[in-house]
């Protein structure tokens, strides 16, 4: 069986503190076999992960958290940028014609910060035939969220759509990599998209994490990790 995140954010995130070096070394350490670099309506992390990932021994499938006009939508297997902003089946629609495939993250969670896909823009997507062949997972558990019913809510809604159920960790902090996790057979990007698609996934967690761990750690990560975010951004 193979193991996968594919929800990580580094310093080409506007929230996110860890280096593409300390992401692969850390999803190693972990014992993931692939992860997915999803910074928020950035692809240059992903794109960097992707070309450093077999020094480390992961697989790197690239991609972006892309703003949809009606939440986040983890754009997988895509080398690069998604406008911000349009609909969601507009998105996933985009997604397709560049040959990849999306994942709904966090659906229904509140909190600050967090814009995540309702319930109702899920189903009325997934009434669009092109789109239900490329919106085929649901983010049932997110390991770092603050609002831990919307993972409760989201396995619900998996079940009724009869559709993919995916772990992440949505790490902003390497320490937090692979807190949650996809299981699938097999141990390469194929076979974790082919699980995908027929269904085959499980979840996986680690020890969970309170909210004030989640979010002190985040903090101090932040400031320690000020300087290089500010020379990503100058770049």
């Amino acid at each position: 069986m193979g193991f996968a995140d594919l929800h990580i954010h580094t310093i080409y995130s506007y929230d996110g503190t860890a280096s593409i070096p300390a992401v692969l070394t850390q999803a190693r350490k972990m014992g993931l076999d692939v992860i997915a670099i999803t910074d928020h309506d950035e692809i240059a992390g992903s794109l960097k992960a992707l070309e450093l990932a077999s020094a480390y021994g992961v697989e790197v499938i690239p991609g972006i958290e892309v703003t949809t006009s009606e939440g986040d939508l983890l754009a997988l297997n895509v080398t690069e940028s998604i406008e911000r902003d349009r609909s969601l089946i507009e998105t996933v629609l985009k997604v397709r014609e560049l040959g990849g495939f999306c994942v709904a993250p966090h659906p229904m969670a509140a909190g600050i910060g967090m814009k995540s896909l309702s319930a109702y823009s899920i189903l009325k997507a997934l009434r669009h035939s092109e789109v239900a062949q490329n919106l085929i997972g649901i983010e049932t558990y997110n390991a770092t969220t603050i609002d831990k019913l919307s993972n409760h809510y989201a396995h619900i809604l998996a079940e009724h759509l009869d559709i993919a159920r995916l772990g992440n960790s949505d790490a902003h902090i390497a320490e937090a990599i692979g807190l949650g996790s996809t299981e699938f057979p097999g141990s390469t990007a194929s076979d974790l998209v082919k699980a995908i698609r027929n269904g085959t996934t499980a979840i996986h967690k680690k020890k969970e994490w309170n909210s004030v761990r989640i979010l002190g750690s985040w903090a101090a990560n932040y400031l320690g990790s000020a300087l290089t975010r500010w020379s990503v951004a100058a770049r």
